[in-house]
């Protein structure tokens, strides 16, 4: 029969004792009972309770960067409006994306291998381009003035002088630089203001190839009445029975100038045989824009200036099929059956014609010059026709 009053037994261990020391509130070795440990509320947690130093204040060593104030806001004044306006920006952007689709497509579909083709695939990519700069700028203004805060920014103004001391040090390194280059001697000092006075002198002397200025001489050239028209290489004169068929095209040189290469830069021109009918004629005795003057012209043939009227390259090939005149350096061309009207390219007049008629021995010969000035335009002259 045991004793359920007896104390413990021999085998029991200390830490059952803890253990009922613990559920009594007493720490093994205290004598009392004590409440149990709990965290109050306030108390800084664990891991910084046992930190010897707190967090520094702002503005000591040893505390985090304060963050700079925003000078600029995150989101604009108008949500709403922002909103719409994005919407607009995005459209402006997508048109931009497909115009460049088209200006790739335009140049894969649209062949050059002809005047007729060559302009519709210009005018395909310079309009989709044109598209593409266009809504890509629209978007950007859109972007900055809706979608973007609008603010005022005042950056302080400061001074502009240097210190003292820098202004000091200045000096003295500009003087000890100038005594270290041995300027002060006057053999080299003379000498290279000697040098240098031809130099300054040349660009005053080079000013004199800007001149003469041109006055009224590009006005006007060496065709005058009765100057018979020579085909230019064989230098012999033309009746208009030397075109056998329509379609030809010959360069002609005003007569006893064949070899003044100053005056056929302005004097060279082109003959063309047409067929009856080919030709818009005018009645009017002066150049009319798209016609040819009829009184200008023996049997159907046309002399036009062979000067182009963009930068003055010959414009010397023709087309017998279209009647059209070819300027090859810029492709400027021209309508030969409607007064040389330009109807491609950079030139902005026609080719000049010049007036013919035969005389007694039955030879191509000029009514008298130009009534309008050939080659490209310049700032004393207009750009009609």
């Amino acid at each position: 029969m045991s004793d359920s009053t007896a104390g413990p037994r021999p085998g029991d261990s200390e830490q059952d004792g803890g253990q009922l020391a613990r559920q009594a509130g007493s720490e093994p070795g205290e004598t009392g009972p004590t409440e149990l440990r709990k965290r109050v509320i306030g108390t800084p947690p664990p891991a910084e309770a046992r930190s010897m130093l707190g967090t520094p204040e702002p503005g000591t060593a040893g505390a985090p960067p304060v963050p700079r104030p925003r000078e600029l806001p995150a989101d604009p004044q108008n949500l709403s409006g922002a909103k719409r306006a994005e919407r607009i920006v995005a459209a402006c952007f997508m048109i931009a994306t497909l115009a460049g689709l088209g200006f790739i497509a335009a140049y894969v579909i649209f062949p050059v291998h002809s005047i007729l083709r060559a302009q519709h695939s210009n005018w395909a990519l310079g309009l989709t381009m044109s598209l593409v700069f266009l809504a890509l700028a629209a978007g950007a203004v859109f972007w900055v003035r809706n979608v973007m805060p609008h603010v005022e920014l005042t950056e302080a103004r400061k001074p502009l002088r240097s210190a003292e001391e820098d202004r000091a040090d200045f000096q003295a390194t500009f003087e000890q630089g100038a005594e270290a280059s041995q300027v002060k001697r006057p053999l080299l000092r003379r000498t290279l203001i000697a040098a240098s006075v031809p130099a300054a002198i040349a660009p005053i002397l080079l000013l004199r190839d800007l001149g003469p200025l041109p006055r009224g001489t590009l006005d006007h050239t060496v065709w005058r009445r009765g100057l018979r028209l020579l085909n230019y290489g064989g230098n012999t004169p033309i009746r208009p029975g030397d075109f056998s068929s329509p379609g030809g095209m010959v360069t002609v040189v005003p007569d006893g100038y064949q070899d003044d290469f100053n005056a056929l830069a302005k004097a060279a021109c082109i003959i063309i045989k047409f067929a009856p009918g080919q030709i818009d004629f005018t009645s009017a005795s002066h150049p009319v824009p798209g016609k040819v003057v009829e009184n200008w012209t023996v049997n159907n043939i046309v002399a036009y200036s062979k000067i182009c009227t963009h930068v003055g390259c010959p414009a010397a090939l023709y087309e017998q099929t279209t009647h059209h005149i070819l300027c090859p350096c810029h492709q400027s061309t021209f309508d030969a059956t409607r007064g040389a009207k330009v109807i491609f390219g950079p030139a902005t007049r026609a080719l000049p014609q010049l007036p013919m008629t035969v005389d007694a021995q039955g030879y191509l010969v000029a009514r008298h010059d130009f009534t309008e000035p050939v080659g490209p335009s310049f700032w004393e002259r207009g750009t009609t026709v």
